[in-house]
């Protein structure tokens, strides 16, 4: 007997949905199914999905997946709405690169890139602010695929490393509540010259904004919203 497939849902999908995650099970599926398979089984089972189809990407196994690609028993498939941008971390081996639910020090952050070659130490901090437009914000609210963020702030880091090979990297990116004032990324870069620097640090925190499964939700005196959510039923 095939192993079932594994859905997960993230943010505005997992609300509406009512769950984070459910199965499907292999029979349920054409022979030798594809993500463009795993897709339309589940627009029929959530019609709702149909018309976000260009919005949503899928990911397969945690590695963002082309629609022809092949499906397995027991792979997971995640929908990942637009980024905005549980408990517990992931952290690579260097210590400089992280998405974790705890308190985001600064400082120590620089401190990783701090080296004596490089006369130049440049950081960003983004963080969480009273409004958006003229909407009163209280409170963020930052969900992640934990297991695929880390993944994608690695491949931006080796991409940095690529583009600007003096540059050394940090960034740490936080989840879970925050309240206004509180600090949600850090990047941090040292070069042994000002423009590397610079420039590797800005590629990052828009990178990050762009690829990071991270979604974020607004809650203030006029209620709560998910930031680039998909439609409602």
């Amino acid at each position: 007997m095939s192993a079932p497939l594994t859905i997960r849902y993230f943010a505005m999908l997992r609300e509406r949905f009512g769950c984070d995650e459910e199965s499907v099970d292999w029979s349920e599926l054409p022979d030798e199914p594809t993500v463009e398979d795993v897709w339309r089984y589940l627009v029929e089972r959530h019609p709702s999905l149909e018309d976000e189809r260009s919005s949503i990407r899928l990911a397969l196994n945690q590695y963002f997946a082309e629609l022809d690609a092949p499906v397995e028993p027991g792979d997971e498939i995640a929908l990942i709405p637009p980024v905005s941008g549980g408990s517990g971390e992931r952290i690579d081996e260097t210590g400089r690169l992280a998405i974790t639910s705890r308190a985001l020090d600064a400082e120590s952050i620089v401190d990783r890139v701090r080296r004596d070659d490089a006369g130049a130490v440049v950081s960003f901090q983004g963080t969480v602010r009273d409004h958006t437009d003229t909407r009163e914000v209280e409170t963020l609210v930052y969900e992640t695929y934990l297991e695929m963020a880390l993944k994608k702030i690695v491949d931006i880091a080796e991409d940095v490393g690529e583009r600007w090979p003096e540059v050394q990297l940090a960034a740490h990116h936080r989840y879970g509540r925050l309240n206004v004032g509180e600090v949600a990324v850090v990047v941090a870069a040292s070069s042994p010259h000002r423009p590397p620097a610079f420039e590797a640090t800005r590629h990052v925190i828009e990178r990050i904004k762009e690829v990071v499964p991270i979604w974020k939700k607004e809650i203030g005196p006029d209620g709560e919203e998910w930031i680039g959510g998909c439609h409602a039923d």
